[in-house]
């Protein structure tokens, strides 16, 4: 049997915690940085835990990362 690869997009999308938390980034931080606020940069700067629905939908392919 062959060995399951991981999704590679997902690599640098998402972290998984010592505890076994998914976090996730916001989107809007790459790029045009220079028309928005301070608070905006700030807010988009935080790593939200992921909902358990989705987390669900994703743990087939997140299997392999391991933070």
């Amino acid at each position: 049997m062959p060995k399951m690869k991981t999704h590679s997009s997902l690599k640098g999308r998402f972290k998984i915690t010592g505890s076994g938390k998914v976090m996730r980034y916001k989107q809007g931080k790459n790029h045009l940085l220079s028309g928005k606020s301070s608070k905006q940069k700030r807010v988009l700067s935080t790593n939200p835990v992921m909902a358990p629905g989705d987390v669900r939908r994703l743990q087939q392919q997140l299997t392999l990362i391991k933070g």
